[in-house]
């Protein structure tokens, strides 16, 4: 039987795209000698190129410039014999069935996929009260992939052996005598976010004679912070600093994180560091579905429906979380500066 090929099709965010590339390693494991591309956008390439179980990245920014003819023939040229269609698009589905490409793998609740698909795979994900990684995994099903995954070994399949260097200054900046800890306030409108008054609070109740603070996030969003820096000026300032492959190795190296429903947040997970996620109970943006995977998870909502915020960007039942809640979680993980983390080869 020849090897065979596989392309994972994900063209959305860097947090879609975390909870994606478990894939590339079940895929592996069902197929040891397959290649896995993966198809997504120019700025996840970082991210996608860590994981040792991706052999190429196709940027799906550059494909999709091309006329139509002349994509089909690339996307060809790569070998895939199968695509399975994670986030669903008509334009790579058309493409995919244009290219030939022999298996594909689709969901049956998108019409397109009657016609562009020949393997379609039984999924809604609005309703289903499973997590966004084991949906994904549904679609390996027709490939001989489990019926469920549970998420302890879902979090053993992302693979990010491959992290990029990180520049001398950066990777001087950890205090190893204290605990090393990332702020994301922000989140580009992609998730409700906690509020900066949250994250003040937080500052302060943090003693600073045990906590070393980081604050990323975009440069745009190192702007909205000034007032923040400016008030406690011990936090140390990376917005717009490292570029994403270089945020993934700091995640790696300090002991923990505290973010909304973000990228970075299922970046310092997936690389082993104590990920604090904070969330709404509005499904489906409840942790339920989005919460990050790891060995060292922590996450913060309120019971209740939240049906109130849902219309709304103001979401109180996040807001409410409080900051005291976050604080006294972090001070019982002490003493842990410097502790290398289980199953983290970024720190042997």
């Amino acid at each position: 039987m020849s090897r065979r090929n596989f392309i994972i099709s994900r063209i959305d965010a860097i947090g879609d795209v975390v909870l994606t590339l478990p894939m590339a390693g079940v895929l592996k494991t069902l197929y040891p000698e397959a290649r896995v591309i993966f198809l997504g956008r120019s700025y996840t390439e970082e991210v996608v190129r860590a994981s040792v179980y991706i052999d190429e990245f196709l940027d799906w920014d550059d494909l999709k410039k091309q006329p139509p003819a002349q994509a089909a023939k690339t996307m060809a040229a790569t070998g895939a014999d199968t695509i399975i269609h994670v986030f669903p698009d008509p334009r790579i589905a058309r493409l995919a069935r244009k290219a030939r490409i022999r298996e594909r793998i689709g969901t049956t609740n998108r019409i397109y996929h009657w016609w562009t698909c020949n393997r379609l795979v039984k999924l809604s994900r609005r309703h289903s009260p499973l997590h966004e990684a084991q949906l994904n995994l549904q679609l390996l099903k027709p490939l001989g992939a489990k019926e469920l995954y549970p998420l302890e070994e879902i979090g053993n399949y992302y693979g990010l052996t491959r992290l990029a260097p990180l520049p001398a200054g950066f990777a001087a900046l950890p205090d190893r005598n204290k605990f090393n800890l990332v702020l994301h306030p922000k989140s580009r409108g992609s998730a409700r976010e906690w509020g900066l008054d949250n994250f003040r609070e937080l500052i302060r109740l943090l003693p600073q004679d045990q906590f070393r603070i980081f604050v990323t996030g975009t440069s745009r969003e190192g702007q909205l912070l000034k007032s923040l820096f400016k008030e406690f000026p011990a936090l140390t300032d990376l917005t717009g600093q490292l570029s994403l492959g270089q945020l993934m190795t700091f995640l790696s190296r300090v002991d923990g994180l505290v973010a909304a429903s973000t990228g970075p947040l299922h970046l310092a997970a997936a690389v082993g560091t104590e990920a604090l996620g904070i969330y709404p109970p509005i499904r489906p943006m409840h942790p339920g579905r989005w919460a990050p995977i790891g060995p060292r998870v922590k996450v913060f909502v309120r019971e209740g429906e939240c049906e109130d915020c849902r219309e709304s960007g103001n979401c109180t039942c996040i807001r409410g979380i409080q900051a005291t809640q976050l604080r006294d979680y972090l001070v019982s993980l002490l003493p842990i500066g410097g502790r290398p983390k289980p199953g983290n080869p970024f720190n042997q």
